[in-house]
């Protein structure tokens, strides 16, 4: 089984599950920024699901939902005895009764009240990990931020930290901090993190691809000119940075791209979705993809493809050939 070695000895599958999807909605002014509706007890049940196939860690956020995420993941692991790693982030002011963003947490008292509320909400003493989740933060202005980090690790709040950022230069920045450990980025096909992986190495961390099956558009499941997205789902209309749908609709040329690859994908009977994430491991064995889920079903195919390890080097190279036509 496709495994990864954490900081603290520990050695589990290179595969975690991600929650943004499950926490429901909450919005930036009249931009959708969740999933649409939720099902709590699909989701409990998807959770529960996951670690029954041997999954042990859970990424997801105080603002996914507004605190909806950390509270749901809570309970479906309530009462689990089995060694958990659960890794938030913090680093968005909301309101949790209007489910509206309100600004930016990077001052001491915020990260602290922030890190307290997420204790209470996952029902911890300690958070294993936690990120910074403001992606163009300027580096040299985080300083205050991961100082209070390491002094809530040495406090017993935290175990290790890292920042959730796509940006190569403020994860070289303090990536020499003792506690800091990880870092979030996205990465699959279309956004393949060329410029992060040296980091990892050089600093030897280990980080968690996010969005590593392109917001479900890798699965396979959408054609072209599709569109079923309830108006809060943030693929209904989403912000400038996402291009995997285009107003509410499957990018067009990214469509043509999973089609072409997508026997390539399938490969050693994977389903299409399955491949993406062996592509990942194929990658670095320093990433842990943590795609999303909304159901059991979801879970349990995302989990297959564990045994099934990394794509082969040849496989791996006809697609990145066929990406890059």
């Amino acid at each position: 089984m496709t495994s990864i070695r954490l900081w603290n000895g520990q050695t589990i599958p290179r595969l975690g599950m991600g929650c943004w999807a499950i926490g429901g909605q909450f919005w930036a002014g009249e931009q959708a920024l969740g999933w649409g509706d939720v099902d709590d007890n699909e989701s409990i049940a998807a959770i529960r699901r996951a670690v029954e196939l041997g999954i042990r860690c859970f990424d997801t956020a105080d603002v996914y939902g507004c605190g909806h995420s950390e509270t749901v993941l809570a309970r479906a692991l309530a009462g689990v005895d089995t060694d958990i790693l659960i890794s938030t982030k913090f680093g968005n002011r909301f309101d949790p009764d209007t489910k509206q963003l309100t600004g930016v947490v990077d001052d001491p008292a915020g990260i602290r009240a922030a890190i307290e509320a997420s204790l209470g909400r996952l029902k911890r003493d300690r958070i294993d990990l936690v990120f910074f989740h403001i992606n163009e933060h300027p580096a040299d202005a985080a300083a205050p931020v991961f100082e209070t980090l390491a002094q809530l690790r040495q406090e017993g709040k935290v175990d290790v930290f890292g920042w959730s950022t796509d940006n190569p230069d403020s994860v070289a920045r303090y990536a020499g901090m003792e506690g800091f450990e990880f870092v979030q980025h996205d990465m699959n096909l279309f956004q393949p993190a060329e410029s992060m992986l040296p980091v990892l190495e050089r600093y030897t961390l280990c980080s968690m691809a996010r969005q590593p099956l392109a917001m479900g558009l890798l699965s396979g499941k959408f054609k072209a000119g599709q569109a079923t997205f309830q108006s809060s789902d943030i693929r209904a209309g989403g912000p400038q940075w996402l291009s995997y749908f285009i107003d509410g609709k499957p990018n067009p040329k990214l469509l043509e791209t999973v089609d072409a690859v997508r026997e390539l994908l399938m490969s050693d009977g994977r389903t299409a979705a399955q491949g993406a994430l062996a592509w990942i491991w194929a990658k670095s064995p320093r990433v842990m993809p943590i795609p999303g889920f909304r159901t059991v079903r979801q879970v349990e195919d995302n989990v297959g493809a564990l045994e099934k390890g990394p794509l082969s080097a040849t496989v791996t190279a006809e697609i990145d050939r066929l990406i890059a036509d």
